[in-house]
Order: C-alpha cells, then sequence, then structure tokens
C-alpha cells in the first residue's frame, strides 16, 4: 500500500535542509534524519544537513548562501527541519518566486521568541516574522499551532503532521536481568538490590517543562518504597534555548532523602536508554507548565509504547497528541499529585492487566504514527503546497 501510495502522487522535487542532524543525537537529529530518509522514499529529495552539532552552524549557514543559489532552480520546495533557519528561506524567497519554502515547526520554535534573553529577542525579530512569510508550517502538535496563532502567525499557514515513531531506534530485546545490570554498573549498589523493585522511567531533556523535578519533589515521596525512578537525558547547561534544572532535581532527592530511589542518568549512551526502554516497569511523563517553554508533541512516550512499557502522561499540550487516553497510555491532569499516585499504583498492581493493554497499545501506535504513515501525510501537503497558486 505504501509503494502504492507512493507511485499514486504526481512527483516532486525537495530541497530538505536540517540545520540539525545525526551523528549528533537529540529529538531535533533524530527526527529530521527519519523525515529525510522517507523523504527519499517517496519523492527525489536532496538533503542538506549540519551533521557537527550548533558550534558549526555559523559554518553551515554560510555553505547555505553560496550553496543555495545554484540549487534552488532544480527544486519545487525547500523543506527546513525546524524554524532556527526560516530566515534563510525568506531571504531565498525574494528571487525564487517558483519555488515554495516550507518549515517544520516544534515547540521550542515559537516558545523560544518568549525568552527574555539576547538570543530569545533575536530570535523573536527575525525568525518569528520570517516564519509569517514562508509558505506552509508543518507544526508537530496542535498546542503548537495554539501558540504560534498567538504569535500572531496566521492559522491558515499551519497544519499539523506528528512525529513519526522509529521502532528500530528504540526496540533493543533485553531481559530484567539487564536492567538489575545497567542500574548496578550506574550506581554502584549491587544488582540484587533491584530485585523486585518497580521501576519508573522519565527519559528526555532535564529542562523544567519534563517536569522531572516537580515529580521527585511531589510524588516520589508518597509512592511505596519499593518504587524506583530513573532519569535519564540529555544534560548540556549551556545549550542555547530550554535553562536546564539538573541541579534542582539533585537538591530535591536530598531534601526528600530519595537517594536510594532516584537515581539520574545524564547523556547515556543510546544502547543504555534502548536497555530502559525496554525493561521497566512503567514509563512516566510527568510535564508541568512552564511560561515560555512548551512540549511540542512527546516522542519519547510513543516511543516507549513500541518497546511494550506501560505509558502514563501529562494530559498536556502535545503529550494530548501521541497519546489516547485508555488505548496507548493513559492520561492524567498535569500537576495533580494524588492523580499521580493513583493511577501510578493502579498500573503497577497485580490487578493491572498489562500484557493485553501494551500490545494493543503498540498495535494503535505503529498503526497510526510509524514514519511510513507520517511520511504519506508530508508528501501529501507539500504536494498541495507545490499546486497551490
Amino acid at each position: 500500500m505504501f509503494l502504492n501510495f507512493a507511485m499514486a502522487k504526481k512527483e516532486i522535487k525537495i530541497l530538505f535542509i536540517s540545520r540539525a542532524y545525526p551523528p549528533i543525537h537529540g529529538g531535533i537529529e533524530d527526527q529530521n534524519y527519519s523525515l529525510g530518509e522517507i523523504l527519499k522514499r517517496l519523492t527525489p529529495t536532496k538533503i542538506i544537513a549540519n551533521k557537527k552539532g550548533k558550534k558549526n552552524l555559523p559554518f553551515f549557514l554560510f555553505r547555505l548562501f553560496w550553496q543555495l543559489p545554484f540549487l534552488l532552480p532544480k527544486y519545487d520546495l525547500i523543506l527546513f527541519g525546524d524554524g532556527v533557519l526560516a530566515p534563510v528561506g525568506e531571504f531565498f524567497q525574494l528571487f525564487y518566486k517558483r519555488q515554495k519554502f516550507v518549515s517544520v515547526i516544534h515547540g521550542l520554535d515559537i516558545t523560544y521568541a518568549q525568552q527574555k534573553t539576547f538570543f530569545g529577542k533575536l530570535y523573536r525579530f527575525f525568525n518569528i516574522p520570517a516564519l509569517k512569510n514562508l509558505d506552509k508550517l508543518i507544526m508537530v502538535g496542535n498546542h503548537t499551532i495554539e501558540e504560534a496563532v498567538k504569535a500572531g502567525i496566521p492559522r491558515k499557514k499551519c497544519v499539523f503532521i506528528p512525529n513519526g515513531v522509529n521502532i528500530k531506534k528504540v526496540y533493543q530485546p533485553s531481559s530484567r536481568q539487564d536492567l538489575e545490570n545497567l542500574l548496578a554498573k550506574k550506581t554502584g549498589k549491587d544488582a540484587t538490590y533491584f530485585q523486585n523493585k518497580k521501576i519508573l522511567l522519565r527519559a528526555g531533556r532535564f529542562v523544567p517543562h519534563k517536569g522531572l523535578h516537580w515529580f521527585i519533589k511531589e510524588v516520589m515521596p508518597l509512592l511505596p518504597t519499593n518504587y524506583i525512578l530513573v532519569g535519564a537525558g540529555g544534560h548540556n547547561p549551556k545549550a542555547i534555548g530550554d535553562k536546564e534544572n539538573y541541579t534542582l532535581c539533585q537538591k530535591y532527592i536530598r531534601e526528600k532523602n530519595l537517594a536510594d530511589r532516584v537515581v539520574l542518568f545524564p547523556n547515556i549512551p543510546q544502547k543504555e536508554m534502548n536497555i530502559l526502554f525496554n525493561t521497566v516497569d512503567l514509563y512516566i511523563s510527568p510535564n508541568i507548565e512552564i511560561p515560555g517553554s512548551m512540549e511540542g508533541f512527546g516522542l519519547n512516550v510513543l516511543e516507549a509504547v513500541v518497546c511494550e512499557r506501560p505509558v502514563i502522561s501529562a494530559d498536556l499540550q502535545g503529550l494530548k497528541d501521541a497519546i489516547k487516553n485508555g488505548v496507548n497510555g493513559f492520561l492524567v491532569k498535569a500537576e495533580d499529585v494524588s492523580a499521580w499516585k493513583n493511577k501510578i499504583e493502579e498500573v503497577l498492581s497485580p490487578t493491572f492487566d498489562k500484557q493485553p493493554f501494551v500490545k494493543k497499545a503498540k498495535e494503535y501506535t505503529l498503526d497510526n504514527f510509524t514514519w511510513e504513515r507520517i511520511g504519506e501525510k508530508y508528501l501529501d501537503t507539500l504536494q498541495q503546497v507545490v499546486s497551490a497558486d
């Protein structure tokens, strides 16, 4: 069906430009890679990518300004991997009227303009006006659209297409013993310490809107003592964007005497992250409202689902686009301590019929969020943009 769909569509030529791309790994990097690969399968697509991280961005921009004048005439549409390069698209729009310019938009692409830092003000001055001038903006979440409209971006320019989940990235056959050995290695405890424990995982950057600090402070002290929380993800205190609160998480661990029940694993290798995703008892996403920041979509919850982990997520922002309550996970009111405690204990109780639920949750997620499915939506939208007057 996938190949028939591709053949039935009118062919368009796409130039995909990404300023964040593997081998550097992160949410945008991995999303851009998967999007680029699926577009190449669907229609003629050339990828220009910055593969050397944020420090290389000035050199990448220089490369674009001398390379694009030669490339643009060959393509029908230029797609940017996120809103950072929107001013580049706005500039070349002045000279290339036949081509269409489109950008994928993540939550931070909008909310970063609300920050009062020098770079936040610079972004608000240059990038938001540039986004308004592009031909179409593909938003990864419905809440991102609402934030964009608040920023003055016309709703008609926005279309929602969720991120896809790459099962090959996260699925890794692992055993409970693998989990216990990994925790022992990371904490210095004996592996037997983790036997008969309920292991909860929260993956993602150590930034406020992810809610890890709130969960440590408010919910963990109320859970049974055999519940252990692992917080794992990217840690870069010098990164431009959302400010980190890794040290605040550490502070609450000390204050609540949770050193034996909460462990933080910053910047762990993907192989070790995959062991966690495939073996923990429960995945949580306790996001909270933070002004000037948001969860654009919440891909990690879907990665946990396809690894057949039960998922509990805050009923908030882009997470509501990823999780359908009672179908592929559970939504709980953000910052409702009692609701979180009760739902966690319910899902981890012996009476919860775990295996049938996680099997159906995975099936639903693969039916709706594989990159093959998402690629079809991208191609359909991009073809409509090219065909528009």
